[in-house]
């Protein structure tokens, strides 16, 4: 029996990282749709580009990774979005440029028939950063069918967030992920503190009637929980090339263990192995090569 191919949507950003070593298309959602495809999904992006050389060269790049551009909208007056980044031993620092043409992506007939048949789409704080695409994201969210997963993949970047954001985004969410860096953060500006990230992960489960918590630590894995389980995942330890898009990679194989009904120790330990691989590569969206991605996870140990 041909298993379900599942129409998953990254709604928000896509940009070009500006890295030292030259310049790579990028994008949470971006990438989270790429590595979705991979995984057998059909991974798509929800976002806008510019009227501009660097908009017709991301779709372009898409189209190359086998990513469809049709739900990519086009801005004149704005141009494609960018970003600076500095890597400290990989980690990368983020200088984001504003207005760009994903700061005002437009509710339309178009994306209201994409909403009707997503089957999970994930969105972060970043692209609601301005008030136009805050609401046409609120709007496609609402648009979702009722079985639909919604999660929130938290992706703080310098002060582009605020607590109503970050309220109403849990809100609207099935599942929330986000980093141990972050959950400080968040629950701090909730007003949700614990003495302990398993704790902190339950108030957010509890406060907003969430399925799923998931917090990542970087190379020392990731914690699951939901009502009535606990998993954790020590993670895997891989020669970082850059951290661009490691967690976004997470994320992308966490929903697509999550739509497949997996349990939630096999969707943890394949969530770290693609993300371990994303960091071991340049960028977030790496090309698997001729072995295919399965062949290149299994030697992760």
């Amino acid at each position: 029996m041909k298993e379900t191919k599942h129409v998953v949507v990254g709604i928000g950003e896509l940009l070009w990282d500006f890295l030292p070593s030259g310049k790579q298309l990028g994008g949470a959602p971006a990438n989270f749709a790429y590595i979705t495809s991979l995984l057998g999904d059909r991974g798509i992006v929800a976002s806008r580009s510019g009227d501009d050389p660097l908009g017709a060269e991301a779709l372009q790049r898409l189209r190359q990774l086998g990513v469809t551009t049709e739900f990519v909208q086009k801005d004149n007056p704005h141009p494609t979005g960018t970003v600076k980044i500095e890597l400290d031993n990989g980690q990368p620092r983020f200088e984001i440029l504003q207005p760009v043409a994903w700061d005002f992506l437009e509710w339309t007939p178009t994306w209201k028939r994409l909403a009707s048949e997503t089957h999970a789409v994930c969105f972060g704080s970043l692209a609601q950063r301005s008030a136009r695409s805050r609401i046409t994201i609120r709007r496609f969210l609402r648009a979702t069918r009722p079985d639909a997963v919604r999660i929130f993949d938290v992706n703080l970047r310098q002060d582009f967030y605020s607590k109503e954001v970050l309220e109403e985004s849990l809100k609207l969410a099935t599942i929330v992920k986000l980093n141990h860096e972050e959950l400080p953060v968040v629950t701090s500006l909730l007003a949700l503190e614990s003495q302990s990230m398993r704790e902190s992960a339950r108030h957010l489960l509890a406060s907003f009637h969430l399925k799923l918590v998931c917090i990542t630590r970087g190379s020392s894995g990731s914690i699951l929980i939901s009502a009535g389980e606990f998993c954790e995942h020590a993670g895997f330890k891989v020669k970082i090339a850059d951290a661009i898009g490691a967690g976004d990679a997470f994320t992308a194989a966490l929903v697509h263990g999550y739509l497949s009904k997996q349990p939630l120790r096999e969707i943890n330990e394949k969530a770290n192995r693609v993300g371990a691989w994303v960091a071991s590569q340049h960028g977030g969206m790496p090309l698997p090569g001729e072995r295919g991605l399965e062949q290149i996870l299994a030697t992760i140990t």
